[in-house]
């Protein structure tokens, strides 16, 4: 198992998409995240020289592939991928687990089969530390925000959380609380490259990138609960009151 080939499996899985997908046809292409930004991930979690990574959903194995790749190319001596996903089995017939098995990573990562929410607070509980987290989980303000909950307690002090689909309103929200109000501090380089998006898909929106890096702070800190930034941007459309 080294990093060329688990770079063969990418680009295989590239050319010729998956080898079963939930209907319609193109849910691949719907789903995954796109190749600029795997390599971008990629390439952020080798600067960052990452031995544990704790990821929330699986799909098709392209995100989960070049974190893959970003933990063999450092090549730490107990690399650890988490990996959560409850659908993985029913709604994927665990296809990307299969092909994170024909790049050799089932020694690297671990599938856990369980909610985000259970999950995650387990992983806290047995004491797990991780460098960096990537989330591609639900899309729901509240879940984004359970997970982000406890990857707060789950990444060390000064480690780095990356989010698919920021342009989304509930997943930018979510993090923008975070951001405001507990120290997180946005990597713009991470991603400047990366695939852009409207927001809210929005034809009069602004066009930002659709994934997005912060920082946590180090030392972690509480806020007093006095303390309380706003977190709704302006940018997008605000939630439906009555």
């Amino acid at each position: 198992m080294t990093a060329d080939e688990v770079r063969a499996v990418r680009s295989r899985l590239r050319r010729d998409g998956p080898s079963r997908t939930r209907s319609p046809e193109l849910d691949f292409q719907l789903v995954t995240l796109p190749e600029r930004d795997c390599d971008l991930l990629r390439d952020v979690l080798i600067a960052e020289g990452v031995e544990t990574v704790v990821e929330v959903g699986l799909a098709y194995g392209s995100s989960a592939l070049a974190i893959g790749e970003a933990l063999l190319t450092v090549g730490a001596p107990r690399p650890r991928h988490v990996i959560v996903d409850p659908f993985q089995r029913d709604a994927y017939d665990d296809v990307g687990w299969d092909v994170l098995v024909e790049a050799g990573l089932d020694g690297v990562a671990e599938l856990v089969a369980t909610p985000s929410s259970l999950a995650l607070a387990h992983l806290v509980a047995a004491g797990t530390v991780a460098d960096a987290a990537f989330v591609d989980g639900s899309h729901r303000f509240h879940e984004v925000f359970v997970d982000l909950y406890f990857l707060r307690k789950l990444v060390r002090p000064g480690g780095l959380i990356l989010l698919d689909d920021d342009w989304t309103p509930s997943v930018r929200t979510a993090l923008r609380y975070y951001e405001r109000n507990l120290g997180w501090t946005p990597v713009p380089a991470a991603f400047a490259a990366g695939t852009l998006q409207r927001i809210a898909d929005d034809p009069a929106a602004p066009e930002v990138p659709r994934c997005r890096a912060v920082r946590l702070p180090d030392p972690s800190f509480e806020p007093p609960f006095t303390t309380f930034e706003p977190f709704w941007d302006d940018d997008q459309p605000r939630p439906p009151t009555g």
